[in-house]
């Protein structure tokens, strides 16, 4: 019997010295999102309502200096480099981008600029910047949502109660009195090569819970339904089409748009070919949060993948695990608001009223 152990243990001993031998080292890439919060310029722009947050230089530079200093931490616990990509919301205009990745603490990492104009009367877009080296954009486009005021459940057919009536953010939801046309952000739409291998990213900012969650919910549930056709189309050209979709949804994992319209899975083993896997979802059942309303936490930015980035083979690249980025500093320490996202106002300049979620990318290095 003795022998026998002994024969055993050295079988032991020999299989933890050859999976020693055979360690393989892996290639980690960041892709994250951030809502930016009024990242206004310090021109007044006629077309769009942005006179409340036309800036100063010296708080212009400062906002800079700040996003800058969050979007170069992002994900550091486990990779020392910046995000190989980055999805940004509530961006005025292009040139607020190319001042951004400018900034001395990203300007190492020689960033590209992709950013369209959208309709949104407050002037604010979607964006997405990507380090040069690594990812090789071959087609971008922006495509619009067509929305109307009709797509909301009216309160006079249904009232919603007070609370539901008052849940709001700054975001405001308008419309066209001609059209009934409620003007909201693009969908952008980047394709390209992530360090030679193909990969697409859409990058959204979905109409706001302005007038109540239940009154709104149909236009998030929209927004949701043309994201799930940008997705088709990019199958129906190749089923194993690597897609990531980023953004603030304005909704939270559990949310119709997300589990309806969507049908995004919490676990990976219950995503079907050509599903969509939500790690945010697991992430908010854990108790983790974007943000904050009422002394209620919730994960409105969200990051969700097509099946093939969830496959077992680590060759090329595949989801590894998903994140929220919460620093010390871009935490408020005092008073009413104490454990929120440090926001600016009029006179401070803070960071966001989001914290910035984001994935990590793996694959065998050859």
């Amino acid at each position: 019997m003795r022998i026998r152990n002994f024969i055993a243990l050295l079988f032991v001993l020999f299989a933890m010295g050859s999976a020693k031998s055979q360690k393989k080292n892996y290639i980690l890439q960041t892709v994250a999102f951030y809502n930016t919060e009024n990242f206004y310029d310090t021109i007044n722009d006629p077309k769009t309502r942005d006179d409340e947050w036309v800036y100063s230089s010296k708080y212009y530079y400062t906002k800079i200096h700040n996003i800058a200093r969050v979007l170069a931490q992002i994900g550091d616990g486990e990779n020392k480099d910046a995000p190989v990509v980055i999805g940004l919301s509530e961006i005025e205009h292009r040139s607020v981008l190319e001042d951004l990745v400018k900034d001395p603490q990203l300007s190492k990492y020689d960033y590209g600029v992709v950013e369209f104009e959208s309709p949104d009367k407050r002037g604010i877009d979607v964006g997405l910047i990507y380090q040069k080296k690594h990812f090789k954009p071959t087609s971008y486009a922006n495509i619009p949502l067509y929305i109307y005021e009709t797509d909301t459940k009216a309160v006079k057919e249904k009232k919603a109660d007070k609370k539901d009536a008052e849940d709001s953010t700054d975001d405001k939801v308008e419309h066209t009195e001609k059209s009934k046309r409620i003007y909201t952000r693009d969908q952008l739409l980047v394709s390209g090569f992530l360090d030679g291998e193909e990969m697409h990213f859409i990058v959204n900012h979905w109409p706001s819970r302005r007038g109540g969650e239940k009154i709104s919910s149909l236009l998030r549930e929209k927004a949701a339904a043309l994201n799930l056709k940008i997705i088709d189309s990019l199958q129906k050209i190749n089923p194993n089409a690597k897609i990531i979709s980023m953004g603030d949804l304005n909704d939270g994992p559990l949310n119709n748009s997300l589990k309806k319209v969507l049908n995004a899975k919490e676990n990976k083993k219950d995503v079907p070919p050509l599903g969509i896997y939500n790690p945010s979802e697991k992430m908010f059942k854990k108790g983790d949060s974007t943000l904050y309303y009422r002394d209620a936490g919730d994960i409105f930015d969200q990051l969700f993948m097509t099946e093939p980035l969830i496959r077992e083979d680590y060759s090329s690249y595949r989801y590894w695990k998903a994140g929220i980025c919460r620093k010390p500093f871009m935490i408020t320490t005092t008073g009413q608001y104490k454990g929120y996202p440090l926001r600016s106002s009029s006179t401070f300049v803070g960071f966001s009223d989001h914290l910035p979620a984001f994935i990590y990318l793996i694959k065998e290095a050859k």
